[in-house]
Parts: structure tokens; sequence; C-alpha cells
């Protein structure tokens, strides 16, 4: 029979070990996404909009195609989509592009109209 200094050995031995082994296996693990699973898009004053990018992109679900949210992307490239921000700037002076929450809306809303989902509240997608 061990005594209880022994125990707490044993124990502090067992715990170190498999603080040891999660380490590494995390270290070595390569789990990040080719495409995000939710983006948290900045909303301003009227919250921020929690968007499930796999649920509008998986073959499962929506199955939507890269090209129809991100315009000028090439399916077949290696490069990944650029942000909306970088042609939906809030700043900037094209009177021709819309703006990032224009854009939002008139996309969003439009596809989720033509679906029969569309929000009735803004409370629906700016919840945070």
């Amino acid at each position: 029979m061990m005594d209880s200094r022994t125990e707490k050995v044993t124990a502090y031995c067992i715990a170190i070990i498999l603080f040891i082994i999660g380490m590494v296996c995390y270290a070595v693990s390569d789990t990040t996404p080719d495409s995000p699973i939710r983006v948290m898009f900045d909303g301003g004053n009227g919250g921020n909009v929690l968007f499930d990018h796999m649920e509008h992109y998986s073959v499962d679900a929506y199955g939507f195609d890269c090209i129809d949210c991100h315009h000028y992307f090439e399916e077949d490239s290696q490069d990944k989509p650029e942000s909306c921000i970088v042609c939906h700037e809030p700043d900037i002076d094209d009177e021709e592009m819309p703006k990032r929450s224009d854009a939002f809306h008139s996309q969003c809303i439009g596809c989720h109209e033509d679906a029969g989902t569309a929000p009735a509240e803004c409370s629906e997608c700016h919840v945070m």
C-alpha cells in the first residue's frame, strides 16, 4: 500500500505527463479550416452581425459559390477571396460602389427575400 506522499507524487507526475502530451498534440495539430466557419461583421451602431459562412458555403446547406458573394473571385484561383471591406469601404468616395452596410443589406436581405426567409426586425441579424 502506498503512503499519501507517494500517491501525491504519482498523481503530479501523471498530470505533468498528460499536460505535456496535450501541449504537444495541440502544437502539431493543423485544424485551421480552409474557409472561415463564422465571420463577425462590424455592424457599427446597429450591432454586430454573426454570419455563418459554412452554412452558406457548404453544399450540405445552401451551397453558394464563392463568386456569389466575392464578386471578383476566380474559383480556380489558389488565392483566398478578399474581404468585403476591400471594395466596400465606408470612407470610399466612389459613387458607384455601395458602402459595406448598403451592400450587405441589398445582397443579404435580397437573397433572404427571394428564399422567403427575410428578417422582419433588425435584431434578427444585428444581435451582438
